[in-house]
């Protein structure tokens, strides 16, 4: 079962960006199927986008074309560049890895979107 941490989140005005890294110890990284989720308080956790070992990233409504999703299976890192962020997006941001029964999440990491 891999480890995961994030890394990457902090203040940021609105319309700024944030690259959020999410790095993976343990194997067969590249079996698992990430997801990138969000948080803020008093609120369900929201999936923000899909990244199957193979194939095509999905997105939530509330940021496709605003968020990117990507994965180096190499590097064992999954990546969410976000670009034009509002203060809305503010939240506490976590990275998921499944495969099969494993399931994993890393502690998250906070952005926040304020001036």
């Amino acid at each position: 079962q891999v480890q995961l941490v994030e890394s990457g989140g902090g203040l940021v005005q609105p319309g700024g960006s944030l690259r959020l890294s999410c790095a993976a110890s343990g194997s067969f990284f590249s079996m698992y199927t990430m997801r990138w989720y969000r948080q803020v308080p008093g609120k369900q956790r929201e999936l923000l986008a899909t990244l199957p070992s193979g194939g095509i990233t999905n997105y939530a409504a509330s940021v496709k074309g605003r968020f990117t999703g990507s994965r180096d299976n190499g590097k064992r890192t999954v990546y969410l560049q976000m670009n034009r962020l509002k203060p809305e997006d503010t939240a506490v941001y976590y990275c998921n890895g499944h495969w099969g029964v494993r399931d994993s999440w890393g502690p998250g990491t906070q952005v926040t979107v304020s001036s």
